[in-house]
């Protein structure tokens, strides 16, 4: 069996089962383990599969995002974790882009004492939070609105963030995976890319439950990625591959 024939029989059997094991693989398949896993790596470049503890699932399509004022409430533990661990690598005396969302929100949480930063976001909540609670320099980018995500986006969010030099961009997603991120937003896209256009390094922040979605847009490629920062859930297999491509991994 060829490759692409042994490909599409590992999707077909996702589809009868939620997940399989490598071994399992191997054995309806009657080829070596490092074969499949050749075969596994190549639909998760793809896009369709990804990786889990000693086996495979499909990936999960989503068509629409949380709002948030419920994602807010969704992996709090883990997001603090995170929002700790990637302030502590904000230099002084930095322009730092923070992403929508609430991951970034917690790296927010974490720079009352600083007074040496200029932060940039297209976030309400982001900004309204450093307004009140800290001594950053801050500028929103404005922009059309999107209510449920409290932020901005399209091309006049675009057109600030393309001004702008910044040192550390931290990028958020609802969705991820060894290709890169993605959203079922098309005026997120135009943000996300100028970000990383105007970003001398960009970080990916989030926490292992939006790996393995993927939405209807592709927005940034991992490659565009210096570093993921995510949490102890996230799959090793997945940590060797991003390494091997050059990304640094750091699980919080």
């Amino acid at each position: 069996m060829i490759p692409a024939e042994r490909q599409r029989t590992i999707l077909t059997l996702l589809g009868n089962q939620e997940v399989i094991s490598i071994s399992e693989l191997t054995h309806q398949l009657d080829v070596s383990h490092m074969t499949i896993r050749r075969d596994i790596a190549k639909l998760e470049s793809d896009g369709r599969v990804m990786s889990v503890s000693g086996g495979v699932q499909l990936t999960e399509t989503i068509h629409t995002e949380l709002s948030h004022d419920v994602k807010i409430n969704q992996h709090r533990n883990e997001k603090a974790d995170i929002g700790f661990y990637a302030a502590q690598l904000i230099k002084p005396n930095t322009t730092v882009y923070l992403d929508a969302g609430t991951t970034t929100l917690e790296i927010a949480h974490q720079l009352n004492h600083r007074d040496d930063l200029l932060v940039i976001t297209n976030d309400f909540a982001i900004a309204c939070y450093l307004m009140n609670h800290s001594e950053c320099s801050i500028y929103h980018t404005g922009g059309k609105v999107d209510k449920g995500n409290q932020s901005c986006v399209g091309q006049q969010a675009t057109h600030i963030l393309r001004e702008m030099n910044i040192d550390l961009a931290f990028v958020s997603t609802s969705s991820w995976n060894q290709r890169g991120i993605s959203t079922p937003s098309e005026e997120k896209v135009l943000v996300k890319k100028a970000i990383i256009a105007s970003s001398r390094q960009s970080y990916l922040v989030s926490d292992s439950s939006k790996y393995g979605k993927v939405a209807t847009f592709h927005a940034i490629d991992m490659e565009c990625f210096d570093k993921v920062i995510t949490d102890s859930e996230f799959p090793s297999s997945c940590i060797e591959d991003l390494n091997e491509r050059g990304i640094t991994v750091e699980v919080v």
